[in-house]
């Protein structure tokens, strides 16, 4: 008679109520990460007044407004008894409310948060977590001097006018320096430089082929190195695979992968001229703007008048051609940044391939940690350094950007559309600039901070203007006929608004700050504020959602499963299934990273299963080859399943996704799905049979039992 297995891998767990409710609960977080929602909180007026007031009372806000709601017929609308907010439920949210949740029913405890957050088997959350981060900074730190956009201009001009040479150029750039610095600098940079390139291109009339090619390809290129993607390190730090043996493993699968994707994507996906045209035509550079000073967008308002005109009108095709053409580059920053970024990974690369796995090993973000420092320190003394010149282009783009929208709110008002003739000037009033509100709502405009230079719209009649001259700021002419539409009751009560002194307080005095600190070190900041913060969070909320499952059971269930199906197909079987399952759920699991997490868990269950039956005498061991397969088939699901069927399998399919919208190009989850679906189907296809051949012809076929076969 066999002996039981140990608590670890009990399954009769799963019957308890908690257990039930535990997998209930991260199925619906799944799908709330999926398929992000906002839930309506009623909240009586009385309560949410006396909360604000006293947050006015404490200096923290501004003082109340006037509480003034319009009805359609003009008149006031009297005040609700409750106010409606939405609270948001996304990948953040969702899976802390499920922990809370389940640690309030007692499905979950003190263990579950400690081994979900600070670590178990051979998983240290908050290490990984600390290395990415770090190592994030110095990534972004080099997209900050703008050397990714500069190197991608160089591309486009190796590639000329012939629109396939230039295709393959660009897919080439993209592979490499993915592979280099992760997917996140190039889904920043990268995104934006093909969405302003396409648009100033006469001839193609569509980016898609362009925009989801470097999406693949960022993803297909973050699977060679471990620090590339967050993925990479959970299963890396699960079965303590040196990085070195990672890249080793997973660089032929992957320049396979890439290789025989390109023609793919060029022939088979995108072979139409109006995507991929044979000769590329792109406007001509103004004369004016070719010898122009490139202006760094890390300044906040740098770009001035056609940063307003961005926002507010989509843009035009001189300032997309001006990004594309005359591109800023920090040389210095790009080069300090390279040479640490070298630095950090081959130093990472030599300590983890001599480390003796005695014990537990010291934590790799104890290298990205020292360099990271170094460069924020390099930053911060260079816009020091620098803190005259960046502050007066903030000035200077700030005044012509209020000016601009100033402008063009005036133009609205006066019934004329934005870009109007100088010659239709005459119709508009005066406009001054005052405190930032709106004029047709009597609200704070968008983006303005409090500082007294922000723009306001508020059209004045100035009875000194006699004569036919045109003002920088419009006519006065023929102001009976825009009259009525300009003074109506709510701007009256904006200008009365306006008249009362404005109060410090904690909330304007951090505006003030936060602006001067974008304007004295603007390559820090744009770092910090790029930084995927929002990883940390829903990163430890998901390790501890799976930890859940596993103390209630149902980890082993989903091993014993992964075992049945192991044992009838082989290696062939797990390589194949494995790379299935990672792939769907990434789509289904709370995008790649939580599908990683849960997936190493169960393969860990997997071997804890095997050693058991093993040691009673009831199975043969796992082979090197199915357990190998089934670790680096599930390193390829992960990268790959960023590009599948949804944009919320990956982190970065949501910022690539966001990044694109600011820039006017809005692709439908639909159009996302159709498109990813061939390209996902032939990547899993050439990566998991190169993986196959390449594990018939390393891996022996000794008997593979946990700590103690050759690698």
């Amino acid at each position: 008679m066999s002996e039981q297995p140990p608590p670890d891998l009990d399954t009769s767990r799963i019957k308890d109520w908690r257990s039930i409710v535990t997998l209930i609960v991260f199925v619906i977080t799944n799908v709330l990460v999926l398929f992000p929602t906002s839930i309506p909180l009623w909240i009586p007026r009385v309560v949410c007044d006396a909360f604000l007031d006293t947050l006015r009372w404490l200096r923290i806000i501004a003082p109340r407004p006037e509480s003034i709601e319009w009805r359609e017929d003009g008149k006031v609308k009297s005040p609700t008894f409750f106010i409606r907010y939405q609270f948001p439920v996304n990948f953040v949210t969702a899976p802390l409310i499920a922990d809370l949740f389940l640690l309030a029913i007692l499905a979950i405890g003190r263990e579950e948060v400690h081994d979900g957050t600070v670590g178990s088997k051979a998983i240290f959350p908050i290490d990984i977590m600390a290395f990415f981060i770090t190592l994030a900074y110095i990534a972004i730190s080099i997209d900050a001097s703008g050397a990714i956009r500069y190197l991608a201009f160089k591309v486009l001009q190796k590639g000329g006018e012939k629109g396939q040479l230039l295709f393959c150029y660009l897919y080439l750039f993209f592979f490499g320096l993915t592979s280099f610095i992760g997917n996140d600098p190039i889904i920043l940079s990268g995104t934006a430089f093909l969405a302003y390139m396409t648009r100033v291109s006469e001839n193609i009339e569509h980016p898609r082929a362009w925009i989801h090619t470097q999406f693949a390809v960022a993803n297909i290129g973050s699977a060679i190195l471990v620090s590339s993607n967050p993925t990479n390190l959970v299963i890396a730090g699960a079965f303590s695979i040196k990085f070195i043996e990672y890249t080793a493993n997973m660089i032929v699968p992957v320049l396979a992968t890439a290789v025989v994707m390109l023609p793919f994507l060029l022939y088979v996906v995108f072979p139409y001229e109006s995507l991929i045209p044979h000769s590329i035509k792109l406007h001509e550079l103004p004369a004016e703007a070719r010898g122009k000073q490139p202006v760094n967008p890390n300044i906040p308002y740098a770009r001035g008048k056609d940063e307003e005109e961005e926002q507010e009108g989509g843009g035009s095709e001189g300032v997309s051609l001006e990004e594309v053409m005359n591109p800023f580059l920090d040389k210095k920053g790009a080069a300090v940044g390279a040479v640490i970024m070298a630095a950090t990974l081959i130093t990472i690369l030599i300590l983890n391939a001599v480390d003796n796995n005695s014990g537990h090993a010291k934590p790799v973000f104890y290298v990205t940690l020292p360099a990271a420092f170094v460069l924020f320190c390099w930053d911060v003394v260079t816009g020091w350094h620098g803190r005259h010149e960046t502050r007066e282009v903030a000035r200077q783009g700030r005044q012509a950007f209020e000016e601009a929208r100033a402008f063009r709110r005036a133009s609205l008002a006066a019934g004329l559309t934005p870009g109007t003739h100088p010659m239709e000037l005459r119709r508009l009033p005066t406009v001054t600039l005052n405190e930032p509100q709106d004029v047709e709502s009597g609200q704070q405009v968008a983006g303005a901070g409090s500082d007294s230079s922000d723009c306001a719209v508020t059209p004045t009649v100035d009875s000194r203007e006699t004569s036919p001259r045109q003002s920088m700021h419009g006519h006065t002419e023929h102001l009976e006929e825009v009259e009525e539409k300009i003074w109506s009751p709510r701007v009256r009560i904006a200008e009365r608004r306006q008249e009362s002194p404005k109060h410090k307080t904690l909330v304007s005095l951090t505006e003030e700050r936060y602006r001067w600190c974008q304007e004295t070190f603007p390559t820090v900041m744009a770092v910090l504020s790029h930084l995927p913060f929002a990883l940390i969070p829903f990163g430890l909320c998901m390790f501890v959602l799976v930890q859940g499952l596993a103390s209630r059971g149902w980890i082993s269930v989903f091993a014993y499963g992964w075992d049945h199906w192991v044992r009838k197909t082989g290696t062939v079987g797990a390589v194949g299934g494995m790379a299935f399952l990672s792939v769907i759920m990434c789509n289904f699991a709370g995008t790649n990273i939580g599908t990683s997490i849960l997936l190493c868990r169960v393969v860990q269950a997997w071997l804890d299963i095997n050693r058991h039956a093993v040691q009673n005498g009831n199975a043969n061991p796992i082979t090197n080859r199915e357990f190998w397969g089934t670790v680096y088939s599930m390193a390829v699901g992960v990268n790959y399943g960023a590009f599948s069927t949804a944009f919320s399998a990956s982190l970065a399919g949501m910022l690539w996704r966001d990044i694109l919208r600011r820039k006017h190009i809005h692709v439908q989850a639909l159009e996302f799905c159709r498109v990813n679906l061939r390209i996902i189907a032939m990547a899993m296809v050439v990566g998991c049979s190169v993986l196959i051949g390449e594990i018939y012809i390393i891996r022996n076929m000794d008997p593979y039992i946990a700590g103690t076969a050759k690698r």
